[in-house]
């Protein structure tokens, strides 16, 4: 199920839209503590709080405008929810941080559980945007997997030996970056297991 055409424009908004102002917003308050109910909140976490009801919202609006959500969207927002809901409650940052090794370890192991039966769930997900000979979707299963297992080691690495300001960084423009890097390298895989449409 594709959903409703919406407009790439407004679709980048509401996808991209809170994690701009994640960014924005800590960038602003990163320095200062606000103190609530006697007890004293670090920038990171105020932002953390305002970026789960933003995140719910954008989601809301792109589900009602496409009348759909792929799973990982889905999974997204209820991770956001608990480990974003569990920094805010316990005031500890740490949760949050460990949000998207939480999600790529999901997605490897979902990919993962998928090829030790033989199937690639990936072409569920993706198989309308980009049509591949069943051998090429297996192949690039495999790859995907492991590489979601490497963000999940990366982003461990990074929060426990770096300070807040470079995971932020590395959060909002790496993983964005290291992805877009990978699908960039499967162009020959793409090209060698594309299926021609006749209509084109």
């Amino acid at each position: 199920m594709a959903g409703k055409p919406i407009n790439p424009l407004v679709k980048t908004a509401l996808e991209m839209g809170p994690v701009v102002g994640f960014l924005v917003a800590y960038i602003w308050l990163k320095e200062r503590v606000f103190t609530i109910g006697g007890t004293d909140y670090e920038g990171f976490i105020v932002v953390t709080a305002g970026f789960i009801p933003v995140m719910l919202i954008a989601t809301g609006i792109l589900w009602k405008l496409t009348g759909h959500l792929n799973r990982m969207q889905v999974v997204t927002v209820v991770l956001v929810v608990i480990f974003g809901g569990l920094s805010v409650w316990l005031n500890d940052d740490r949760f949050f941080k460990m949000k998207p090794t939480m999600i790529y370890l999901l997605f490897g192991a979902t990919l993962g559980w998928g090829l030790l039966r033989g199937q690639s769930y990936l072409a569920y997900v993706m198989e309308g945007l980009m049509p591949l000979k069943q051998e090429g979707w297996m192949i690039l299963t495999r790859r995907l997997t492991g590489f979601f297992f490497l963000l999940a080691v990366l982003n461990e690495a990074i929060w426990r030996t770096m300070s807040t300001e470079t995971w932020v960084y590395f959060k909002t423009f790496g993983l964005t970056a290291a992805i877009f890097a990978f699908f960039l390298t499967q162009a020959r895989l793409f090209r060698d297991y594309g299926i021609d449409d006749p209509a084109d």
